[in-house]
């Protein structure tokens, strides 16, 4: 219970709104009918109406003779006015009804019909004839029929007197009572969707069509409204405004001050002798609003440079506070293999039954990868246990697994070195590398760690957004964020979750349970899970921003001790691109090369032998390699073909098939020659070489193994950005640039069987003589331009006015060199005649 004054706690029927009389005597009193009076008036029963629009629905309510109208306010909270919108429900009959409800003892009953009831002093000779709620108004019109003998005007006084002293505060508002007042006009109760205000609009207009209204005065309208409530300021129109009806704009103190005044004096005539003119002007009062419909929209669209960067910074907050850690557990779930079927306890039970079942039937045969694979992993036994030692050390370095494609990398770290591991994540750079726009390399970034869920569209929606920025306010908002931003967002997470995984064993109980994050992971390598960048500077000429960012982030990996880094990359200018992520690091390196004669001779016969038979009776079946007299061909096939797993695996299928080695090889010979031409020298794409510059290589490699690097350089035809030319084509695996010590020295062919396909395409006299007219005709023009220059010089020499001697020998050295380009020109002229009759002899 409140504490309120003693004046509030009389008891009810008296004007108090917290009585403290029991149940029985507040519900007596709250539903007792409408007293009556001994005077005569012409009222049959009580009337309670609920017209929200009126007598018969006009707008307007009158009041009979001896009848009177007073508004009272304060019956309804004004933060009701939103139910006059709603759809389905009439707010004027259904806001009372609820509130009627209301049947607490100790507050006050809230219905219109109680508190007009309370608000009228029992001595008066006067009765409730109609209420008309006025819930958007917060407030409801009382008609009272009263003694004729009795002026309205002393009522009205009697009554502000009596609810002065028996003052009512509803509950909704203890701290404010209810007011009335004696309507001197004819109210418009409207039902529109209108909201009251503090602001007023009073129009003078004429009584009578065709008749003038007066312009009434501040000091005049003070008069007539201060009554109501305090007014903070009155406004006249503009002296220059032509707009007719003439107006005023009241500004009052408080809202319900304003509505009672509406209310009172909307429709209300002042006399000619207040001051209203010749025949008197009528009043005509509105709402103003304060602020402009939908002000709040209008301010944010006419500041951009504030709500754009608040709008920015509440995105990123979302973000950040709600899908971030979603993301990190579904990067964490895909390194972890959380939802994967495959590690399933059941899914692996069944799996190991149906395996079981299948050997039985294949009595013991294995797949011929598996069975091929284990010679080379034998010969390579010291690398896979070198990686597995530098796993379980804690220095924080790369290590880079380089060799050329088909060399068995992958195979090597994650079938072998990383076998059994829990935690390791496999990211591999060409999906990434190769997709299409910012949107697709998001998302395969994305898809590589399980990042997810992913927005790739908002990136181009942001862009749009701050185009039309930049043309609205003139500069960007930075609300798009470029390609680099957003892999960092999606390296960010995936650190973070990689981080979690490592710390994710760690118990209270352990014996180093006092060391910081940091030093656990530092002191307990054997936790941190394994990064396998795969394809790592796969077309890494086309654009460098993935590897630069994949590099920044597996350094900050290693060297906060979060995880193993592990690349695997074909280009041997790697250390390049890492060392700007590490440059105080030496990397540990393992170079995969091709396979020695002796063990790819051990891997083609294991793909052979790989399903023999090897039970069902007690002699033992010959095997597959000692059935076939054609494998003597094997040592020279293979010294052709070379030691690369993928051409030694097609070339044991093609045997397997029941092809002779040799016939094999020269199918592979012929595929590799095809592929040559394909790619490297009839390819018309754009590229950073020329058919002249290729075939070049081919000529010079089909007769020696390999070319001096410098030398090459020397030649006509790579004078233009040779050396640029040449590590293209080493990214293309058309050749294999050799260092020694920091620097190129060699030239090899990108594959062993590339040197027999070379030869075998020299072979081909068309083709030969073809290729070598290009190149002698680039020779020619090179030595034309040369002859040109020359000539040019020899002129402006000629032309010097008196020959000077000091001329001479440089004119010498020009004639020399016009004579030696001019034989140069004429001997490859002969060279393309010939080479012309075999194009026109031969097909």
């Amino acid at each position: 219970m409140l504490g309120f004054p003693k004046a509030f706690s009389r008891p009810l029927g008296q004007g108090c709104i917290f009585g403290s009389r029991n149940r029985a005597l507040w519900t007596a009193t709250r539903y007792r009918p409408l007293r009556k009076h001994p005077w005569p008036v012409d009222v049959c029963s009580r009337r309670y109406k609920t017209t929200e629009a009126g007598d018969n629905k006009s707008g307007h309510i009158e009041a009979g003779q001896n009848e009177g109208i007073f508004f009272l306010d304060n019956v309804f909270p004004l933060k009701l006015n939103f139910t006059m919108w709603l759809p389905f429900i009439d707010a004027e009959k259904f806001v009372p009804r609820m509130m009627k409800r209301l049947k607490i003892p100790n507050h006050a009953a809230a219905d219109p019909e109680n508190i007009a009831e309370r608000a009228l002093p029992r001595s008066l000779p006067i009765q409730v004839t109609e209420i008309l709620p006025r819930v958007g108004e917060g407030g409801a019109f009382v008609k009272v029929s009263h003694n004729p003998e009795q002026p309205l005007p002393d009522l009205e006084k009697t009554i502000k007197k009596y609810l002065k002293e028996n003052p009512i505060k509803p509950w909704f508002n203890p701290f404010q009572r209810v007011r009335t007042s004696l309507v001197r006009g004819r109210p418009w109760v409207e039902d529109l969707h209108r909201v009251p205000s503090a602001r007023l609009r009073v129009e003078f207009v004429p009584c009578s069509p065709g008749q003038s209204a007066e312009e009434l005065s501040q000091e005049t309208l003070y008069s007539l409204f201060r009554r109501y409530g305090k007014l903070a300021d009155i406004q006249p129109q503009p002296t220059d405004s032509k707009e007719l009806p003439k107006y005023a704009l009241l500004q009052f103190s408080k809202v319900r001050h304003a509505i009672m005044a509406k209310n009172c004096m909307h429709g209300f005539v002042l006399p000619a002798s207040e001051g209203g003119g010749v025949t008197g002007t009528k009043l005509k009062l509105g709402y103003m609003r304060t602020r402009k419909p939908h002000w709040i929209l209008d301010w944010l669209a006419s500041h951009p440079r504030v709500t754009l960067p608040l709008l920015l910074a509440l995105f990123g907050t979302v973000t950040v506070a709600i899908f971030d850690p979603i993301r990190t557990f579904f990067v964490k779930a895909h390194v972890t293999r959380t939802f994967h079927i495959s590690d399933n306890t059941v899914y692996k039970w069944l799996r190991s039954q149906a395996s079981r079942a299948t050997d039985a039937l294949k009595f013991g045969r294995h797949k011929p990868e598996d069975a091929g694979l284990s010679a080379i992993w034998d010969d390579r036994k010291d690398d896979i246990g070198q990686i597995q030692t530098w796993l379980m050390e804690s220095a924080d370095t790369f290590i880079v697994i380089q060799g050329p494609r088909g060399s068995g990398k992958k195979e090597l770290v994650l079938d072998q070195a990383l076998k059994g591991r829990k935690n390791t994540l496999v990211i591999d750079c060409k999906p990434i590398q190769e997709a299409k726009g910012d949107s697709r390399t998001i998302c395969a970034a994305a898809d590589e760690v399980g990042y997810r869920p992913v927005f790739s569209w908002m990136n181009s929606i942001s862009s749009l957004i701050d185009l039309a920025a930049q043309g609205t306010i003139g500069t960007k908002t930075g609300f798009s964020e470029t390609l680099d931003a957003q892999l960092a967002k999606i390296w960010q997470n995936t650190a973070t979750a990689l981080r979690q995984i490592a710390l994710s064993e760690r118990k209270k109980d352990d014996k180093d349970s006092d060391l910081g994050d940091d030093e656990y992971l530092e002191a307990h390598p054997e936790r941190r899970p394994v990064v396998v960048i795969d394809n790592f500077l796969h077309k890494s000429q086309e654009n460098s921003v993935v590897y630069d960012k994949i590099s920044e982030w597996a350094a900050g990996l290693t060297s906060a001790n979060v995880a193993h880094v592990i690349f695997l990359t074909n280009d041997v200018s790697f250390s390049k691109s890492l060392s700007k992520a590490l440059p105080d690091r030496v990397f540990r390196q393992i170079a995969l090369g091709d396979c020695s004669p002796e063990v790819a001779k051990r891997f083609v016969i294991n793909h052979l032998d790989a399903d023999a038979d090897e039970g069902g009776g007690p002699e033992k079946k010959p095997k597959p390699s000692e059935m076939r007299e054609d494998l003597a061909e094997l040592d020279d096939c293979i010294s052709t073909l070379g030691g690369r797993l993928t051409d030694l695996e097609f070339l044991a299928r093609r045997i397997k098939t029941g092809e002779t080695p040799k016939k094999a090889v020269q199918e592979i010979k012929e595929q590799a020659a095809s592929e040559i031409l394909k790619m490297y020298i009839l390819d018309s794409s754009p590229r950073k070489w020329t058919p002249e510059q290729a075939w070049l290589l081919v000529k010079q490699l089909a007769d020696s193994e390999s070319l001096r690097y410098n030398e090459l350089l020397l030649s006509d035809i790579f004078k233009s950005d040779g050396e640029g030319v040449l590590q293209s084509l080493e990214q293309a695996e058309m050749i294999t640039i050799v260092s020694s010590n920091g620097r190129p020295t060699s030239i090899k062919p990108g594959k062993p069987v590339y040197s027999a396909a070379f030869k075998q395409l020299t072979e081909d006299h068309v083709l030969k003589a073809r290729l070598d007219l290009a190149i002698l005709s680039q020779l020619i023009k090179v030595e034309t331009q040369g002859i040109d220059k020359y000539e040019a010089e020899l002129n402006l020499l000629a032309n010097l006015p008196g020959a000077p001697k000091e001329t001479r020998g440089r004119a010498k050295w020009l004639l020399g060199k016009l004579w030696t380009s001019q034989n140069k020109v004429e001997g490859y002229e002969r060279e393309s005649a010939g080479l012309k009759k075999v194009l026109m002899q031969e097909y």
